[in-house]
């Protein structure tokens, strides 16, 4: 159990090695690829800098996962009610996918100005649509069967939703979840770029400054920001689905 646990640290620690002594043997110059151990001594010396762009990008990605979560499973609530409804705007949902983040980031800044209000709206648009997808996938891959126990019950639309199809659909629910998890850190630091503040920021004005160790480090704060929501949200899991292991509690 300890092994499996550490087992992923493993290719990790392997990389490092690797990365510090490619980088110390000057195979890799420096200004392209810096070493781990000068990506650790940029994040030591600029600790409050970094602190501060990270909680930027962790308030922004994380209001707009919110957003992603509560709106994206309202809007698979109601394309799930009706194919009528579905077939009309779920299209528009996928092409809402479809649009670059980048491409309309700039729009985001006319539209909402310099500042977290874009970059919350741009992690909310990158992230949402899984959310949409997972849900409706669920909400509508109901067992036929248990469909026709419950309308042989003569149970309402509200008690055949609360009670079989959404908890029916909650593992499909909660995988649109860790999926919108890493896009919405995506998402916050593309609007970062465009407004400049947080981690993206630091990262555009690091490039510009050849600062290749900054973005580097900046990079993986990003990374681990992603992680630790993915993660998060993995907890959530167990805890739903607490009762299918103990029936008494």
């Amino acid at each position: 159990m300890f092994f499996q646990r550490l087992a992923p640290l493993v290719p990790l620690l392997v990389l490092t090695l690797a990365g510090e002594g490619a980088s110390r043997s000057g195979w890799l110059p420096g200004y392209l690829f810096p070493s781990p151990s000068a990506v650790l001594q940029t994040l030591v010396e600029d600790a409050s800098m970094y602190r501060k762009a990270f909680f930027e990008t962790v308030l922004a990605a994380g209001v707009g996962l919110a957003f992603s979560m509560s709106l994206g499973l309202l809007a698979g609530l109601v394309l799930a009610a009706s194919v009528r409804i579905r077939r009309m705007f779920y299209p528009y949902a996928i092409f809402f996918q479809t649009v670059p983040i980048i491409a309309i980031a700039p729009l985001l800044v006319i539209w909402l100005g310099y500042g977290i209000p874009t970059v919350i709206a741009s992690a909310f648009i990158v992230s949402v649509f899984p959310v949409i997808a997972n849900s409706v996938q669920g909400l509508t891959g109901t067992d036929p069967v248990s469909l026709q126990l419950f309308r042989m019950l003569d149970a309402t639309p509200a008690q055949t939703l609360f009670r079989l199809r959404l908890p029916a659909a909650l593992p499909q629910i909660l995988g649109g979840f860790k999926i919108a998890a890493g896009l919405a850190v995506i998402g916050a630091i593309v609007g970062e770029f465009i407004s400049g503040s947080g981690l993206g920021g630091l990262v555009d004005a690091s490039r510009n400054q050849q600062r290749v160790d900054r973005v580097f480090a900046a990079v993986l704060l990003a990374a681990l920001l992603g992680i630790l929501f993915f993660y998060l949200l993995s907890m959530v899991h167990p805890i739903v689905f607490r009762h299918d292991k103990n029936p008494k509690a």
